[in-house]
């Protein structure tokens, strides 16, 4: 291996873990050691990339400077994200906003009795949505934040609609309202329901001669998914969903609507348009890495949000260089 890089290793295999070892083609100051998955590695093909079982992962402690973990949040992390932060500096997407502040807990102990650094909730909400936010309410305290996700695919609500009974396959795009957005960017400060600020438009295959309308019954009413919006359900055929519902794209918008001392009303936005959902958070993953690279060189242990981050850690690029071409 060349001398002088950042050793990455990548936990889990899926569309995030494919998405980190296609953004690391671009980041030349890194390099990939290898796959960890629970998997049996000889049933999967990475190419030209080693895969090992996640038994082996022990002995790689000296030979990985920032472990990715690529599984998802409702199980996976919860258990990875300490154990791992135990043995490896690392990096993760955790997600479930409501638990970041209980999980950052767990990995901030496991980390520091490892003396590791571990990077949470990396990505884009929670992530740079979550910087946005906070940027927002630090220059207009006098104001309101509002967050837009969509148009894209929502993974979780997606696999909600495939466990409805007589579903074969879904997928359910959220929507942002027009006429919400437009509001906001037109400093209204507008007080907005849920439903008002999101619609939900599902594309579900239905199995044989299953009852459509139980199942669109079923969708429109599910509490905490469907229930506080606007939902349109369309049904097609597997063909259908796989010609045109493919892809994970996605984003959204954050925006602080506010007003100054003398009453001007200021808008504050940050946009994303996600042409692939995990291959963006894969990417932003792959950067809090050389963050975590050279915090840990300095002697930093420990959890971290991006909140603690500096942006300049990010950059492969020197402070020198960033002061001359970015500032």
């Amino acid at each position: 291996m060349a001398s002088g890089k950042i050793r990455i290793g990548i936990v889990g295999w899926g569309n995030l873990g494919r998405g980190v070892k296609q953004a690391l083609v671009h980041n030349r100051d890194m390099q990939l050691v290898g796959v960890f998955t629970r998997r049996d590695p000889e049933q999967i093909r990475a190419a030209r990339t080693p895969v090992f079982a996640m038994d082996d992962l022990p002995r790689f402690r000296k030979k990985i400077d920032v472990l990715l973990l690529c599984g998802g949040s409702a199980t996976d992390l919860p258990e990875q994200g300490p154990k791992m932060a135990a043995q490896f500096s690392s990096v993760c997407s955790y997600d479930t906003h409501a638990k970041i502040p209980a999980y950052f807990k767990k990995v901030d102990a496991a980390a520091r009795k490892g003396r590791n650094l571990a990077v949470i909730s990396t990505g884009w909400d929670p992530g740079l949505f979550s910087l946005a936010r906070l940027l927002g309410q630090s220059v207009l305290p006098n104001g309101r934040d509002y967050t837009f996700w969509g148009h894209g695919v929502s993974q979780g609500h997606s696999d909600a609609i495939r466990r409805v009974p007589g579903v074969a396959d879904a997928v359910q795009y959220t929507v942002p309202i027009p006429e919400a957005v437009d509001a906001v960017r037109a400093g209204k400060n507008p007080e907005l329901s849920t439903r008002e600020k999101h619609r939900r438009v599902c594309y579900v295959v239905p199995k044989g001669d299953a009852d459509r309308a139980a199942i669109e019954r079923a969708i429109v009413e599910m509490p905490n998914y469907f229930a506080d919006y606007d939902t349109e359900v369309n049904f097609v055929t597997q063909d259908e969903l796989k010609r045109d519902h493919a892809g994970l794209p996605h984003g959204g918008f954050v925006l602080r609507s506010a007003s100054t001392a003398g009453g001007p009303t200021h808008v504050l936005e940050f946009r994303l348009q996600l042409g692939s959902n995990p291959e963006f958070t894969a990417s932003t993953m792959v950067a809090y890495a050389r963050a975590v690279y050279r915090m840990r060189k300095e002697g930093r242990t420990g959890a971290m949000t991006v909140f603690d981050v500096p942006f300049g850690m990010l950059s492969p690029l020197p402070p020198e260089k960033l002061r001359k071409q970015l500032l």
